[in-house]
């Protein structure tokens, strides 16, 4: 017997297109540089936990996906990886739209939200380190 999680079927429904499509933009971010993963997958797992305890499960037990998951429900806390990861990205992302974009104030407004979004990242604590 499988466990339902609460809420209207129209809810669920909802929260599983949130679900698969979070974690959909999450797998590309892997590799599109200036996307961020850590978030969508942290949407992804929220939206499961509403709708599907299936796709839940298997983010929780997934080899990349897991710890990121564990980190972040036990303290909001990101790896100093995945900080490190996140802002090369973001670095990589902002010279190529400096060199490739006509200047104006969308590139400027879209340059201001991933250094805020640095900022935060590099403001939550880290997991202690494994001995």
């Amino acid at each position: 017997m499988t466990c339902k999680p609460p809420g209207t079927p129209l809810s669920r429904f909802l929260f599983a297109i949130l679900a698969y499509v979070s974690l959909g933009i999450g797998l590309v971010a892997i590799v599109v540089p200036g996307l961020p993963t850590t978030e969508f997958i942290l949407l992804a797992a929220w939206a499961a936990t509403r709708s599907s305890p299936r796709l839940s499960a298997w983010l929780e037990s997934h080899r990349l996906f897991g710890p990121i998951l564990y980190n972040w429900r036990n303290g909001k806390l990101i790896a100093r990886r995945a900080k490190i990861s996140a802002t090369i990205s973001m670095l990589i992302c902002a010279v190529l739209m400096l060199s490739l974009l006509k200047h104006a104030w969308p590139m400027y407004l879209a340059l201001t939200g991933m250094g805020m979004g640095n900022l935060w990242i590099w403001s939550r604590p880290e997991p202690a380190p494994q001995v």
